[in-house]
């Protein structure tokens, strides 16, 4: 009894750790732009119990705690103005479509960079797709302006126009790290996203919600380290008592 309590307990502390871990994660990324908030799922899970109906006690049902998998909360954060030309948000539905060395990735964080070669990429240094290709722009463009339809022009004519796609399931998107995501659907254009130039979608985090989930994770896991020393305080008194009566 006292083997199973202490792995059950153990499994809570791990999953509690495992939340820590994403809740860490959020507020970190308060202030990143297009970031989106993660949670745990967590489930019960039965331990198969061994066969012994002539035993007694009686066999029981033992269940642990388990994280099965992290949602994402895809819900827009607040557009915040900037002034800068290359800072572009979407309104409403739909992701920035983003080439990698690894293939193409999605975002919501619009704030884009010129790199050396007049590429237009992330700060990660990826570059930015439109309808055909990768943008590029050169010395002799003068002003960028984009329209709500993303269509990009210059003082030396367009430039094409962003490429913002949507998923008929958002649940689908994989997080791959630098506030990226990958898809194993192949995305729809967003034909009803607009954008708005000199502005950054910011995280979608609540600070305030976060910190108190953290504050309740600790106290659930100290909670359980309690709880472990008692029973480890309990098995120690019984090897004693079991050594004298010997």
């Amino acid at each position: 009894m006292i083997d199973n309590t202490i792995l059950v307990a153990l499994s809570r502390q791990v999953a509690l750790r495992r939340q820590m871990d994403v809740i860490a994660n959020n507020l970190a990324n308060v202030e990143t732009g297009g970031f989106k908030a993660s949670d745990i799922l967590f489930e019960e899970h039965m331990m198969p119990v061994a066969e012994a109906t002539s035993a007694l006690p009686a066999d029981h049902d033992v269940s642990f705690v388990i994280d099965t998998a992290t949602l994402t909360d895809y819900s827009p954060g607040p557009n915040q103005q900037t002034g800068n030309p290359l800072d572009v948000a979407i309104d409403g539905e739909g992701w920035f479509a983003i080439e990698t060395a690894a293939g193409e990735r999605y975002t919501r964080n619009g704030g884009f960079l010129l790199d050396p070669e007049g590429n237009l990429v992330t700060v990660n240094g990826d570059k930015v797709l439109g309808d055909g290709g990768p943008i590029t722009f050169d010395e002799s463009d003068g002003a960028i302006s984009i329209a709500p339809d993303g269509t990009i022009s210059t003082e030396a004519g367009d430039k094409g126009r962003l490429r913002v796609v949507a998923f008929a399931d958002e649940n689908a998107l994989e997080s791959v790290g630098s506030n990226l995501y990958a898809a194993d659907e192949q995305p729809q254009d967003a034909e009803n996203a607009r954008v708005r130039q000199g502005m950054l979608e910011g995280s979608n985090v609540r600070p305030i919600v976060e910190i108190t989930r953290m504050i309740e994770v600790t106290r659930a896991y100290t909670s359980m380290s309690s709880m472990l020393q008692n029973i480890d305080d309990m098995r120690r008194d019984a090897i004693g008592v079991l050594a004298v009566v010997q």
